[in-house]
């Protein structure tokens, strides 16, 4: 019979991701209202010692699959040693992050099991002993509450930034076990040949608690300093509108939107960007959104908590300056 709550973590270069800890956390409050045990599951090489960090977050028993072949991430890897580990312990709801990489690994490993799964959730609950996935519809439009009908593990991934973080209990252990799988070499189609890193110290968008944005209104790649210089005085990341990516003033990896990357941040000021539909669906949960826009019907002004209707290049160094002095006070 099935059960008990498994999250699958996500490391890099022996680092677990902060999505992990998202991820592990809300299955504590999962198995905690199930009454039932709660497994974390770590891939990589050398990871064993790393690995019981996540008792700490409420994992109560972590099974490490330990292979060079597991570092760095492939999809046909993980997807294979990761199938014959769930099918051994037989889970009743089986959680991953819904970063770049928890995107790809849940597509791959739900079509191995043969099991439905809810992708880019904002919430769970359990009702009558089930797994309830919500998850924004029509670009955000609307939400859907997500039930499963035959389907074991109860599969789904959370959108990062979004659970709670658990304060780590350092008094908390957990029994770490080595999992036992076959890792056919004729099975891996793909090898990574190389690893192009991005600019050195750039916070990870998906991950961070703070974004600037710049859109059209930016007027070109040069006038995107004065965001820069605000994002460095505040600890934010900066980001941009599909429209400012296509016209080549940043790269694609800063891209914001539905067609790009889903932000849930803390704060996430919007400077010179209308709010088309498909931007507003990457950045709607967002806990505070500043919108800052000469024009007062811009869309992006009806999700905005706060809004300042005036040109952001008078607004925005004089709200680095502010920012400033504020901090050195």
């Amino acid at each position: 019979m099935a059960q008990g709550v498994w999250t699958i973590a996500e490391q890099r270069e022996g680092e677990f991701r902060k999505i992990t800890y998202e991820v592990v956390s809300e299955g504590r409050r999962l198995a905690d209202a199930l009454g039932q045990e709660l497994v974390a599951v770590v891939l990589g090489s050398n990871m064993k010692d790393k690995a019981g960090e996540l008792a700490q977050y409420g994992a109560d028993k972590i099974i490490v699959a330990d292979d060079p072949r597991l570092e760095p991430y492939t999809t046909d890897a993980y997807t294979a040693v990761l199938a014959q580990v769930v099918m051994e312990g037989d889970p009743a709801i089986l959680l991953l992050g819904a970063s770049a990489q928890g995107k790809d690994l849940s597509a791959r490993l739900s079509a191995r099991l043969g099991v439905a799964m809810a992708q880019d959730c904002t919430a769970f609950s359990i009702e009558d002993g089930n797994l309830v996935a919500t998850r924004p519809i029509y670009a955000g439009k609307a939400y859907a509450k997500v039930t499963y009908v035959n389907s074991l593990p109860q599969m789904a991934t959370a959108r990062p930034n979004v659970m709670a973080i658990n304060e780590p209990d350092t008094s908390r252990s957990a029994e770490v076990v080595d999992a036992a799988f076959n890792l056919d070499d004729a099975e891996l189609k793909t090898k990574v040949v190389d690893i192009i890193k991005d600019e050195a110290g750039k916070i990870d968008l998906t991950e961070a608690d703070k974004i600037v944005s710049g859109g059209r209104g930016m007027k070109g790649p040069e006038n995107f300093k004065i965001l820069e210089e605000l994002a460095e005085v505040i600890g934010a990341a900066v980001g941009a509108s599909r429209s400012a990516v296509d016209a080549g003033w940043r790269p694609h990896s800063d891209q914001v939107g539905q067609t790009g990357k889903v932000v849930s941040p803390n704060l996430y000021i919007a400077c010179g960007i209308s709010g088309a539909i498909q931007h507003l669906a990457g950045m709607s949960t967002s806990k505070v959104i500043v919108a800052i826009n000469k024009d007062p019907d811009a869309p992006i002004f009806q999700k905005a908590d706060y809004g300042v209707v005036a040109d952001l290049f008078d607004v925005v160094p004089a709200l680095t300056e502010e920012v400033k002095k504020y901090i050195q006070e």
